[in-house]
């Protein structure tokens, strides 16, 4: 097996490195949202090899890592976001929307006149929450993205004593949303899909020099 327990760089970043990849052997790994983020995990590369990676970092696509002198390069698994077009909206529809959106902890992007919605539930559950904001011409569409595109997705929030205070979700500057029509009652609740910034500590229980299998 091998083990990438180095981190190189990142092509997109470092032209240096991009050529080596570019001249050299490498090996390629196609990495899922969940596995990216834990310090070490186990995988198959695209040609079939046993890859352990350990490298205790968030990886993004281009990455390359060391295994013993083999360049191992990430790719990232695409994930499905809903693209709700809010170029044309007017004030108002825009700070509902975010409002809406906020409200279900979705997780966000924006891109150009687009904002991205990591798709979590049921297409028709998702477009019910925001097409009687949009208008009569927007149409909600779906694209297959890289989960990096999200990296800058906010951070969570502390409701505490406080949470009839207004905070803002970040991502788009009309969706700042208050928190007092509904409850929360104190307790912690989960943001969905994302992990926000919690990595896995697993101890290494077998002799994979810490890589799970």
């Amino acid at each position: 097996m091998l083990v990438a327990d180095a981190y190189l760089g990142n092509v997109e970043r470092d032209r240096d490195l991009a050529e080596r990849v570019e001249r050299e052997s490498v090996v390629r790994v196609t990495v899922g949202d969940d596995e990216r983020r834990r310090s070490r995990f186990r995988t198959t590369s695209d040609d079939g090899r046993d890859v352990g990676v350990v490298v205790g970092r968030t990886l993004d696509a281009g990455d390359v890592l060391d295994a013993d002198g083999t360049p191992v390069v990430v790719d990232l698994a695409a994930v499905e976001a809903m693209v709700v077009p809010v170029g044309s909206l007017a004030p108002p529809a825009a700070v509902q929307l975010g409002h809406a959106v906020g409200n279900r902890h979705w997780t966000i992007a924006v891109r150009g006149d687009d904002l991205l919605v990591r798709a979590t539930d049921a297409r028709d559950r998702m477009e019910a929450e925001v097409t009687p904001f949009l208008t009569r011409d927007a149409t909600v569409r779906y694209e297959s993205v890289s989960p990096g595109r999200f990296d800058d997705a906010p951070a969570p929030h502390d409701h505490g004593s406080d949470a009839g205070d207004p905070h803002r979700h970040g991502g788009a500057d009309a969706q700042a949303h208050s928190h007092g029509d509904h409850q929360h009652d104190g307790d912690e609740h989960s943001h969905g899909d994302r992990d926000h910034g919690t990595r896995a500590t697993d101890r290494p229980e077998n002799g994979n020099g810490g890589v799970d299998g």
